[in-house]
C-alpha cells in the first residue's frame, strides 16, 4: 500500500508543490531545515505495534522548527524516511503579538498541545474537509473536547519563507493542497494512524 500511495502523493505534490518564479522554493535544500528525528521514529514505530496501529507511516511535527519553514511530516516507518512535508500552524494561544509558539491542554487556551494523537475520522465543516484527534498523553488529553482537529485554512502556504505564518485556534493547521496530498493516506488506513507533535531543539516562532 505504500508503494502506491507514494506514487499518488508524488504526483499530486509535484502539481500543487511546482516553484512559482520569485518564490521561496528558489532556495537551495541545504537551506531548508526539514528536521527529522529517527530515534523518535523508532520509538512511534513500536508505540504504533503495541497498540495495532498502522506501523507502515506515521506523522510527526516538530514545533521547534520555525512556523515559516516546512515541520510537518509524512514518515514512511519501514524505510525510516520522510515521504512529504509541510507547513503547519499552531496554536496562538490568545498571545496575539506573540510569535514563539506556546503549549496548553487546557480547554480554551488556544494553544497547541504536545503528544501523541490518534487521527480519528473525516468530517465536512467549516475548514472543509478534517479529522477529528484524540489525544493519547496526558499533555494533550482534552484535545477531542477541545474541537482540536487535523484541517486546512488558505492562510497556510505551500511554499517557505523567512516569515513565520498564520496562526491557528490549537489545531494543527496545514495548506489545503498538503492536505489533499494527505488525505489518500489517511483515507485508505486500515488502522489508526499516529499523528505525534513535539518540541525539537530549535527555537520556533
Amino acid at each position: 500500500m505504500v508503494q502506491r500511495l507514494l506514487l499518488i502523493s508524488v504526483l499530486v505534490f509535484i502539481l500543487v508543490s511546482c516553484p512559482r518564479p520569485g518564490s521561496e522554493e528558489g532556495l537551495s535544500e541545504a537551506n531548508k531545515p526539514i528536521y527529522f528525528d529517527s530515534l523518535r521514529c523508532a520509538q512511534a514505530r513500536a508505540f504504533c505495534s503495541d497498540r495495532n496501529y498502522n506501523t507502515e507511516f506515521a506523522l510527526f511535527s516538530d514545533m521547534g522548527v520555525v512556523s515559516g519553514r516546512k515541520r510537518f511530516f509524512l514518515v514512511d516507518l519501514s524505510a525510516d524516511t520522510v515521504v512529504m512535508s509541510g507547513l503547519v500552524a499552531h496554536g496562538h494561544c490568545k498571545r496575539y503579538g506573540r510569535r514563539k509558539p506556546m503549549f496548553s491542554n487546557e480547554v480554551g487556551s488556544n494553544c497547541t498541545s504536545l503528544g501523541r494523537y490518534r487521527v480519528g475520522g473525516s468530517y465536512h465543516g467549516s475548514f472543509g474537509k478534517s479529522y477529528k484527534l484524540h489525544g493519547l498523553d496526558s499533555s494533550n488529553s482534552n484535545a477531542f473536547d477541545r474541537f482540536v482537529v487535523l484541517h486546512a485554512h488558505s492562510c497556510v502556504s505551500d511554499y517557505e519563507s523567512s516569515f513565520g505564518i498564520c496562526r491557528s485556534e490549537g489545531c494543527p493547521t496545514l495548506s489545503p493542497n498538503f492536505l489533499e496530498s494527505l488525505e489518500p493516506w489517511l483515507d485508505n488506513s486500515e488502522k489508526s494512524v499516529l499523528l505525534w507533535i513535539y518540541y525539537g531543539a530549535t527555537q520556533g516562532e
